[in-house]
């Protein structure tokens, strides 16, 4: 009887070390979002410039791309990097992160294992955090920079992030920088609900690798699974992003405001541009977020697999 409870009090003390640690998560995600705004910043820059036309004057993704490049030079697909990038490292470590802490509280005290409810409730739970922490304020700044015209910098209203960010705050106070935040938020929640929910289902389906198991998968196992999950987002959350983009874009220092609100952008757009417009910008999201996903998960699980295999080895899912 000892021999037996001192076992069982030696695995439950090895299954309370056997965890990932959240930082852990944290900076594997924060170095796969280095990589992909590096790999990926011009079809956002695309897709912004895709979502603010109105006038019709991109005739696509291609037609777009080669205007921007002709007019503005091809550095401008990369305009807004800087926030870009410190947006992607800081949102990543973010959303890695809380999600592995919610995770762990939601838990199952006894087995240690997570349902699907609760890997949802976990996703949703850290696309809201990183929304309203990171995401929203960056992204005002970045779409700001993004939807500037022109070759000459003396003629752009905002000169940098960090100018951008001064003039929001003077000319529209503190919670110009979250503008768009509701929309932000339930395209957040929405998405990382799912993507955390089908990235683990696709690595158990696809290549029988579950959490803590101590398998590396190979990047490219990674990559296919990071792109699956990271489909279903933007076809959900169309309408979110054009909402977003649009009442991110508008300035409260120019007047009255043509979009109020999530719900009366919503109204607006549909009104005055028809039912697709709310899925403007569609297909660059799409080569965007699957490829960013591939990219961000190929680097975060070689992180995660290395210190599974060499401290967490039979750790429990």
């Amino acid at each position: 009887m000892e021999n037996q409870e001192a076992r069982r009090s030696n695995n439950e003390l090895s299954s309370t070390k056997k965890s990932i640690p959240p930082y852990m998560k944290a900076l594997s995600g924060s170095l796969g979002g280095v990589m992909e705004a590096c790999c990926l910043q011009p079809i956002d820059v695309i897709k912004t410039r895709l979502q603010l036309d109105r006038s019709g004057a991109y005739k696509g993704i291609i037609h777009c791309g080669t205007t921007v490049t002709r007019t503005e030079g091809v550095r401008a697909l990369w305009k807004g990097l800087t926030p870009f990038a410190t947006h992607l490292t800081l949102k990543y470590a973010l959303r890695m992160g809380s999600n592995a802490v919610l995770q762990t509280a939601f838990k199952d005290s006894e087995t240690g294992k997570l349902s699907n409810h609760a890997r949802l409730i976990s996703g949703f739970g850290a696309g809201v955090l990183e929304a309203l922490v990171i995401v929203t304020p960056f992204e005002v700044v970045k779409i700001r920079l993004q939807q500037q015209k022109g070759l000459s910098p003396e003629l752009l209203k905002y000169k940098g992030p960090v100018h951008c960010a001064r003039m929001i705050i003077r000319e529209e106070g503190l919670l110009g920088l979250w503008a768009g935040a509701a929309p932000t938020v339930m395209r957040n929640g929405t998405n990382q609900a799912a993507m955390f929910t089908a990235k683990n289902a696709f690595d158990i389906v696809l290549w029988n690798r579950h959490e803590g198991d101590g398998k590396v998968l190979q990047p490219w196992q990674s990559m296919v699974s990071g792109f699956l999950a990271g489909t279903a987002g933007p076809l959900c959350t169309g309408p979110f992003d054009v909402v977003k983009t649009r009442l991110m874009a508008q300035s409260r220092g120019t007047g009255e405001l043509k979009y109020k609100g999530m719900f009366h952008a919503i109204r607006t757009i549909y009104a005055e541009e028809g039912l697709f417009a709310l899925w403007k910008g569609l297909l660059p999201r799409l080569m965007r977020i699957p490829p960013g996903q591939a990219i961000v998960w190929a680097v975060a699980d070689q992180i995660i697999g290395l210190y599974e295999k060499r401290h967490l080895q039979d750790a429990p899912i």
